[in-house]
């Protein structure tokens, strides 16, 4: 009996002690969970952000080739390739491209347009009474998903459209397509890919890294230190943003030399207006990550936003898929992004040698988007140091 009563003691204390234990880990949970919720800013990007990007995602985000801008030369009498034309458009892949050039080479280069159709001397019409029809394509190889769709999509409308009007019955029109690929004639993925990671790289060393930063000195309790310095706060601000600015610039050399040496990416345009683009981009990237710092307390509000932007900022560059693929009413997001505008910058001057126009827009929307974005977050800054 004893020995039955000592091990039913035993199995008491075990029971006693596994309780306690359960009540103190039960305890922890409810402390972590309510430390982290009782933040409103952390309940908006637990739940509200994730539900906000799915849904943007959802309507915006597209694996398939749309929204092609075609252009084709033609005259009134040519009404076989002006059919050719219309029915391109009609199909739902393409819109007409709004050209100012008359060089079919220049409306590519220009950016007005994907995809040109040029008929031989005389018409396509005329061509085809002999029996012998060449038509060529210029295509804007730049973006090689876009490029490797075009070929495809053209030949069965061109083949389509030219059999209806000859009345053939067996699919064996007199066409001979001539395809001319421009600025990436191998169809390299890699000229395409690797500029768009480039500045996947860039963001990261600059955005994330400056938010974390600054906010990792407000946890540490600098920045009473820093207040209290007979330092004005325009100088705290600088002398908290530069670095960042030197640490971005920094990393460029090492992964454009990469991307020409190692991947063979082409660089056809100036390296002054390379390391300009990058210098822009890097100066709205740190005023990102420095007004985001403004409304965080902690690294872990630092790291959830930071993802939060970091993400929708990724999917509407244009790295992944075509921008052109969005709905109208949606692509206003994409303009808005830096990374879109200094993704287009890169891929334009490396492969393309860097359109005067093309180049010097999107260098000043990048220098605006710095200069509004600095004036925000020095301002919201300042209100936080006060």
């Amino acid at each position: 009996m004893r020995a039955h009563d000592h091990d039913g003691h035993q199995a008491f204390q075990e029971g006693f002690r596994a309780m306690s234990l359960n009540r103190t880990l039960l305890g922890f949970i409810r402390k972590e969970l309510t430390q982290t919720l009782r933040d409103k800013r952390m309940r908006i990007l637990l739940f509200i952000m994730p539900m906000v990007q799915l849904t943007l995602f959802g309507v915006a985000i597209s694996s398939e080739v749309r929204n092609i801008r075609l252009a084709a030369i033609f005259d009134s009498k040519d009404t076989v390739l002006r059919d050719v034309y219309n029915q391109s458009i009609a199909s739902g892949w393409f819109v007409p491209a709004q050209s100012t050039q008359t060089d079919p080479y220049h409306i590519i280069e220009s950016g007005e347009a994907d995809a040109v159709l040029i008929p031989p001397p005389g018409g396509f019409s005329r061509a085809l009474g002999r029996n012998s029809a060449p038509l060529q394509l210029l295509i804007n190889a730049t973006n090689v998903t876009q490029a490797q769709s075009v070929e495809g999509y053209l030949k069965g409308i061109i083949q389509q459209t030219v059999m209806d009007h000859l009345k053939l019955i067996k699919p064996e029109p007199p066409i001979a397509f001539q395809v001319r690929v421009l600025f990436n004639p191998d169809l390299q993925t890699s000229a395409f890919m690797v500029p768009g990671t480039i500045c996947m790289l860039m963001i990261i060393t600059t955005m994330i890294l400056t938010t974390i930063a600054i906010v990792r000195e407000k946890e540490q309790g600098t920045f009473e230190m820093l207040i209290s310095a007979p330092i004005s706060a325009t100088e705290v601000i600088f002398g908290k943003t530069i670095p960042y600015v030197v640490l971005g610039m920094s990393n460029f050399p090492l992964v454009l030399a990469v991307a020409v040496f190692i991947f063979q990416v082409p660089l056809r345009g100036s390296l002054f207006l390379l390391f300009l683009s990058a210098f822009v981009f890097v100066c709205t990237a740190v005023a990102i990550g420095t007004l985001i710092s403004t409304y965080c307390q902690n690294q872990q509000q630092a790291t959830l936003a930071g993802f939060f932007f970091l993400f929708p900022m990724i999917m509407f560059s244009g790295l992944m898929f075509p921008l052109e693929n969005m709905p109208t009413a949606l692509r206003w997001i994409a303009s808005l992004d830096p990374l879109s505008h200094y993704m287009g910058l890169l891929r334009n001057i490396m492969i393309k040698g860097g359109g005067t126009e093309y180049v010097l827009t999107h260098i000043g929307i990048l220098a605006v988007m710095a200069t509004v974005l600095t004036l925000l977050s020095f301002r919201r800054f300042r209100t936080t140091l006060q």
